[in-house]
C-alpha cells in the first residue's frame, strides 16, 4: 500500500504539488512569509555590495531588476586587496575554528561523563555548570583580561579562543549531557559486557547516535564565535583583530561608502550561512529528537 501511495505521489504534477502544498495547511504560507521577509534583508545586502557607491546614492537597491548592468564585481576586488581585510578573515577562521572544535570535543567528553559515568560530586558539578550558564560575558571582561595580561597572551589569538571556549562549554555540556541521556542504558550495558572500555564506548556507540545534537553544537558554537564583535575588540589587536572588528575600524577609513561596507559585511555573513545550511539536516534531526521516543 506505501509503494502505491508513493508511485501515485511522484506521478503527480508540478501544478498538482504546489496545490497540494499550498493547501494542506495555512502554515506553510506564513512559513513562506516569514522566509521571504528573512531573505529580503540578505539579498538587499548582495546587491549593494554588487553595485557601485553612484548607483547606490542615486537610486535603491531594487532598482537593480530593471537595470542588471548595476551590477559589478568591483567593490569585492577592492575590498580583498586590502590587506586588513584579508588578515583580518584569516583571523577569524584562526578563532572559530579551534574555538569551535575545542567547545564540541571537552564538551561531549564532559557530557558523556556527566550523562552515564558515576563519580563523586557528580550532581554537585553539574549544578556548578548550570550556574555558569547564567554568568554574563560582561562580568568576566575585566577579570580575564588581566588574566591573560599576566600570561602574557592578551591580544593573541590564543586568548580569543582560550576565552570562547570557556564561555561556550557550560552550554556544550549542558545540551550534550541531556541528548547523552537519552541513549538507551540497555545498549552501553550490553557494550561494557562485550568488554568495551568508556573510550570505545564513547566513540563507537555514543559519538554516532550523538551526531545530531553535536553539529548542531557545532553549528551554535561557529556562529557565535565567527560573529562575535565584543570579544574580539577587547582582546585583540590589529594584527589579530577578526573580520568584524575589521570592517568596524575600516568606518572612518570608507566613511559612508555603502558599496564597500556591504561588501565586507556579505563577506562576514556568506560563510556562516555556508555552515548553516551543511549541516541543517543534523540540526533538524537533533530538534526532532526530543519529540520521538
Amino acid at each position: 500500500m506505501s509503494q502505491l501511495t508513493l508511485a501515485g505521489s511522484r506521478n503527480k504534477t508540478v501544478a498538482q504539488r504546489v496545490v497540494g502544498f499550498f493547501g494542506n495547511s495555512v502554515v506553510n504560507i506564513v512559513l513562506i512569509i516569514v522566509a521571504v521577509f528573512w531573505l529580503v534583508p540578505s539579498v538587499g545586502l548582495l546587491i549593494l555590495s554588487l553595485r557601485s557607491g553612484a548607483d547606490d546614492a542615486s537610486s535603491g537597491w531594487w532598482t537593480v531588476f530593471a537595470k542588471p548592468a548595476q551590477l559589478t564585481l568591483e567593490n569585492y576586488v577592492n575590498l580583498l586587496s586590502n590587506p586588513t581585510i584579508t588578515g583580518s578573515f584569516g583571523n577569524t577562521i584562526l578563532i572559530a575554528v579551534p574555538a569551535t572544535a575545542l567547545v564540541v570535543i571537552i564538551g561531549a567528553l564532559a557530557g558523556y561523563a556527566f550523562a552515564w559515568i558515576k563519580f563523586p560530586g557528580r550532581e554537585w558539578l553539574l549544578i556548578v555548570v548550570i550556574v555558569l550558564l547564567a554568568v554574563p560575558v560582561q562580568v568576566a571582561l575585566i577579570p580575564i583580561a588581566r588574566l591573560f595580561g599576566a600570561l602574557g597572551i592578551f591580544g593573541s589569538v590564543l586568548g580569543v579562543v582560550l576565552f570562547h571556549t570557556g564561555f561556550g562549554l557550560p552550554f556544550a555540556i549542558f545540551l550534550l549531557r541531556n541528548f547523552f541521556t537519552q541513549i538507551p542504558g540497555e545498549l552501553l550495558e550490553a557494550a561494557r559486557i562485550d568488554g568495551a572500555s568508556e573510550w570505545r564506548i564513547f566513540f563507537r556507540v555514543v559519538l554516532p547516535l550523538g551526531g545530531p545534537a553535536i553539529a548542531s553544537l557545532a553549528i551554535f558554537q561557529f556562529l557565535w564565535t565567527w560573529n562575535d564583535m565584543l570579544v574580539a575588540l577587547i582582546f585583540t589587536d590589529s594584527e589579530t583583530q577578526p573580520l568584524t572588528v575589521a570592517i568596524q575600524s575600516q568606518l572612518r577609513q570608507f566613511g559612508a561608502n555603502i558599496d564597500v561596507l556591504s561588501a565586507g559585511a556579505f563577506l562576514s555573513m556568506i560563510v556562516p550561512l555556508i555552515v548553516f545550511f551543511a549541516f541543517q539536516r543534523y540540526f533538524v534531526q537533533a530538534l526532532l529528537a526530543g519529540s520521538q521516543k
